[in-house]
C-alpha cells in the first residue's frame, strides 16, 4: 500500500505529485551586488524537484525588506531573470515551485538597508536579536516606526513582488507571515504598540496582513497563494500577550481569500513542539477551510501518520532537504539520510549546497 504521504494532492490550483513540501531555507548565496539568484540556485532547486512543492528561500520584496547579507530579491529585472532560470530548471524535472515573499521589518541592520537607513517596523522597538551582515553576526538595529501613510507603499511592494513571481514563472507564492518578520511584527502586541488603525485591537493588528493578502491574491488569485504563520513561536524576539485569540481571528479571516494553503510552524521555529497553556494547533487548523501544510521537526513516521490521519494535507521538511536532494525517495524507501554540514548552511558556493550525494550515488 502506498502511504498517503506519497500520493498526489492539489493545494488550491497547484497540483502536487506528492505531499512532501520543501520548506523555505535561507542559504545566503545570491550574487553579492544584484541580490539575484544564478546558475547554482538553478542546480540546487532542480536537484530537489521531486518534492511535491518547493517553497523558495525567503525572497525580499524590496531593498528595504532585506535583513541578511546575500539573500535574493524579487524586485529587479536581474533578479526576475535569475529566478526564471530556477523555475525553468525545476519545471524541466517535473517539479513545482512557489516564491516565498519576504519583508524582514525590524530584523535587519543599517549596513543592509538602502543609504544606511534604520530598518522599519510597526513600532520603534528593537528586535533584540542578531543578523548576518556578510562579515559575521551583529545585533539588529533599532527600527523606525512606519508612518501610517507609508503602509500602502509596503503593501504595493508585495503586490509588485507577486507580479514579478508570475513573470519569473513560479507556480505560486507563499507570503511570509511567520518567524518574527514584518507581518508577524504587526500581528503581535510585543512588537506593535501603535495607536492608529494598525495597532491596538486584534482587528487592527491583523489589518496589514489582510491588506497584503488582498493585494497578492488580486494578482495571482487565491488558489496560487499560500501563507506561512508561526502562531506560538518567539523567533527573532517576538512575543504576544495572548496568541490564541489573535491567531484564531487571523485564521478565520483567511477563509475569504480562498488560499492554496496555510503553512504553520507548530511550536518554536526549528525547536520545541511544546505549546503554551491554552494554545492549540488543532484548534487553529479546524478554523481554516483550505489545505493545511504542517511544519516543525517532522520525521518520516510523524509525517506519514499526520497525513494518513487527516491532520495535515502535506508536510514541510526543512533541514533534511539541505543534505538530501532526493529526500522524497529516501523517505519512500525508508533509507538513511545524509547529515547536513552546518558550517556550509549560510553563504559560500557549491560546497554543502549542490554536492550532497543522492541514494544512487551513495550506493554506487
Amino acid at each position: 500500500m502506498t502511504e498517503t504521504l506519497f500520493t498526489p494532492v492539489s493545494l488550491g490550483d497547484i497540483r502536487l505529485a506528492n505531499r512532501i513540501v520543501m520548506a523555505p531555507l535561507t542559504r545566503n548565496r545570491a550574487t553579492h551586488d544584484t541580490h539575484a539568484p544564478h546558475e547554482l540556485h538553478a542546480i540546487y532547486y532542480s536537484q530537489r524537484a521531486s518534492a511535491g512543492l518547493i517553497i523558495s528561500e525567503g525572497t525580499q520584496i524590496s531593498p528595504e525588506g532585506k535583513g541578511y547579507a546575500w539573500t535574493p530579491g524579487i524586485y529587479s529585472p536581474e533578479q526576475i531573470a535569475g529566478w526564471k532560470k530556477v523555475t525553468e530548471a525545476v519545471h524541466a524535472k517535473g517539479g513545482k515551485i512557489a516564491a516565498q515573499l519576504w519583508h524582514v521589518g525590524r530584523v535587519s541592520h543599517t549596513s543592509l538597508q538602502p543609504g544606511g537607513a534604520a530598518p522599519v517596523g510597526p513600532s520603534a522597538l528593537p528586535a533584540g536579536t542578531r543578523t548576518f551582515d556578510g562579515n559575521g553576526f551583529v545585533e539588529t538595529s533599532v527600527p523606525r516606526a512606519l508612518e501610517e501613510a507609508e503602509i500602502p507603499r509596503v503593501v504595493e511592494d508585495f503586490r509588485k513582488a507577486a507580479m514579478a513571481a508570475e513573470e519569473a514563472g513560479f507556480d505560486g507564492v507563499e507570503i511570509h507571515g511567520a518567524n518574527g518578520y514584518l507581518i508577524d511584527q504587526f500581528l503581535r502586541d510585543g512588537a506593535n504598540t501603535r495607536t492608529d488603525s494598525y495597532g491596538g485591537s486584534i482587528e487592527n493588528r491583523a489589518r496589514f496582513l489582510f491588506e497584503v493578502l488582498e493585494a497578492v491574491t488580486g494578482v495571482l488569485g487565491g488558489g496560487r497563494v499560500g501563507l506561512r504563520l508561526s502562531p506560538f513561536s518567539n523567533a527573532n524576539g517576538l512575543t504576544d500577550s495572548d496568541p490564541m485569540p489573535l491567531f484564531s481571528h487571523v485564521v478565520k479571516g483567511l477563509n475569504r481569500f480562498g488560499l492554496a494553503f496555510l503553512h504553520l510552524v507548530e511550536g518554536q521555529t526549528g525547536g520545541s513542539r511544546d505549546l503554551p497553556e491554552g494554545c492549540s494547533i488543532e484548534a487553529l487548523r479546524a478554523l481554516f477551510e483550505g489545505r493545511y501544510v504542517a511544519n516543525n521537526g517532522y520525521d518520516r513516521e510523524m509525517a506519514i501518520r499526520a497525513v494518513a490521519e487527516g491532520r495535515a494535507d502535506a508536510v514541510a521538511f526543512g533541514r533534511a532537504f539541505i543534505a538530501n536532494p532526493d529526500l522524497v525517495e529516501r523517505l519512500r524507501r525508508n533509507a538513511p539520510l545524509n547529515e547536513g554540514n552546518s558550517a556550509t548552511y549560510y553563504g559560500g558556493g557549491a560546497e554543502g549546497y549542490t554536492d550532497y550525494p543522492t541514494l544512487d550515488k551513495a550506493t554506487a
